[in-house]
């Protein structure tokens, strides 16, 4: 896929990759096999049809495509950008064994771009059912569930804590991965099937979920709040003034508008030199930002080796070419004050890797007599996240040991009628893995309320006109 020079890029916030163009989108679909088993689908989180979405691709029906897509993925132009193909579907894909595997996020990325340019969108006939649903957040789990609650009829109302929709999407990955107006137009496609949004609603202050369900009238109500709660690595000098999160550096550039300083009234932490600690995508979009924020020079801190770094293949390409200098087996052990509260530097020790640990990657092992320091004056933790505490602190919910929220196979909650997924159950995941638990706390929702999932069987036993008796629901017949 075409890109822009990196030289320039560093200095803007526009999209990094130029999309296909029609002719590279049929080229690129001529090399998927459309193998009969299919490993790409068992590869995807939410089983989207992948060969045969490719194959309207190859005949040049991006409409079929789209139509195909659709059926199961609420956000194609997205997840086309930041979904880790590379682990997931085309981790599959049998070309991929001898040559380079089909390129499926780009080719879903070219579908989803072609429907936003034409203002496509996949309405169908929704018959009203009569029960009202609350989405708490209104990231891409929350999306999902949001969506196919709506489809199911009910009325659905989101709660976005921030001024703007759109949850880790908006806040979290920096335009010039995921543009601003590609959330915006997937975001109106909810709207079309009647999703209400409320921004600045902060669920747990404003009120609790027990209010949701018995003075607001709620049926049922979906918990997807992510889990933006900062790590930090609890060394001498965090509290000095240049410590901070990425999620705070980004939240403060994509959503609040740092960036655009002083046409938008956000402070924003520029460095001379910055170092972040850290090496998944967040800690990439980290560096990059502040690459186009002015940043002299940008340091990538991390305490295993590159075959070891969470973040994508592609991402750590990037931030190579746009001058992002990497520090492999390094692990800080204090932030140096520069004598009035600041940061002057970091003092890291040397590592080397020894055997696996829990996740399957070898453990780093600090080299005695291997501290050096290094010259910064703005530090960013990009070391992982934990659950905002607010759910748990302001209801009846049942935590896990570590603070998540604990939920059955349906993905429903220790208060009835509650559901949870995404980030608030299983901790930091991918856009589509997120999707996949608000498409499947959705289908517990409706199991919970007695509607009919046309995607299930009817149960066995007794029924009138071929309906189950024990579902609450019914169809129109003429006669």
């Amino acid at each position: 896929m075409r890109e822009q020079d990196p030289v320039a890029r560093a200095r803007n916030f526009e999209e990094v990759a130029c999309g296909y163009h029609p002719e590279d989108a049929l080229r690129e679909s001529e090399r998927c096999l459309l193998c009969p088993d299919q490993p790409c689908v068992s590869g995807c989180p939410v089983g989207i049809d992948i060969p045969g979405f490719i194959r309207k691709v190859n005949e040049k029906d991006p409409r079929g495509a789209y139509d195909i897509l659709t059926a199961t993925s609420l956000l194609p132009a997205i997840c086309g950008r930041v979904c880790p193909q590379e682990n997931q579907c085309e981790g599959r894909c049998t070309v991929g064994q001898t040559l380079e595997p089909v390129a499926i996020g780009r080719l879903e990325r070219f579908v989803g771009d072609t429907a936003i340019r034409e203002g496509w969108a996949n309405v169908p006939y929704i018959e009203p059912a009569g029960f009202k649903v609350g989405i708490v957040g209104s990231g891409p789990a929350g999306m999902a569930c949001a969506a196919d609650m709506a489809k199911a009829g009910c009325e659905v109302t989101v709660y976005e804590a921030f001024h703007q929709a759109g949850g880790v999407l908006k806040y979290g990955i920096p335009d010039f991965r995921l543009p601003n107006p590609v959330i915006d137009a997937e975001l109106a496609n909810l709207e079309k099937l009647g999703v209400r949004f409320e921004c600045n609603t902060l669920v747990g202050r404003l009120f609790t979920l027990e209010q949701m369900i018995t003075e607001m009238g709620f049926d049922a109500v979906f918990i997807g709040t992510g889990a933006g709660y900062p790590t930090m690595l609890g060394i001498p000098g965090d509290s000095l003034n240049g410590v901070l999160s990425a999620n705070e550096l980004l939240t403060r550039c994509n959503l609040m508008r740092g960036r655009d300083f002083p046409d938008f009234d956000t402070p924003q932490p520029i460095g001379r030199r910055v170092a972040v600690v850290g090496a998944g995508n967040t800690a990439m979009d980290a560096m990059r930002v502040s690459l186009r924020l002015g940043a002299e020079k940008v340091y990538c801190i991390y305490r295993r080796s590159r075959q070891e770094a969470p973040a994508r293949a592609e991402e750590i390409h990037h931030a190579g070419e746009e001058g992002v200098e990497f520090h492999w087996l390094t692990h800080p052990v204090a932030i140096l004050d520069d004598g009035s509260g600041g940061v002057r530097g970091l003092r890291c020790v040397r590592m080397e890797l020894g055997e696996p640990d829990d996740t399957g990657r070898r453990r780093p092992m600090p080299v005695a007599g291997s501290e050096f320091d290094f010259e910064c004056d703005l530090v960013v933790y990009a070391i992982g996240t934990n659950a905002n505490p607010i759910m748990g602190q302001t209801s009846g919910l049942r935590l896990n040991r570590r603070g998540y929220i604990d939920t059955d196979e349906n993905l429903a909650t220790s208060l009835a009628g509650v559901f949870a997924g995404g980030d608030i159950v299983t901790g930091a995941a991918t856009v589509i893995q997120a999707m996949g638990a608000g498409r499947r706390a959705a289908a517990g929702m409706k199991a919970y309320l007695g509607i009919r999932d046309g995607s299930r069987p009817y149960h066995s036993g007794g029924s009138l006109f071929g309906i189950s008796a024990a579902e609450r629901n019914f169809v129109r017949i003429r006669a």
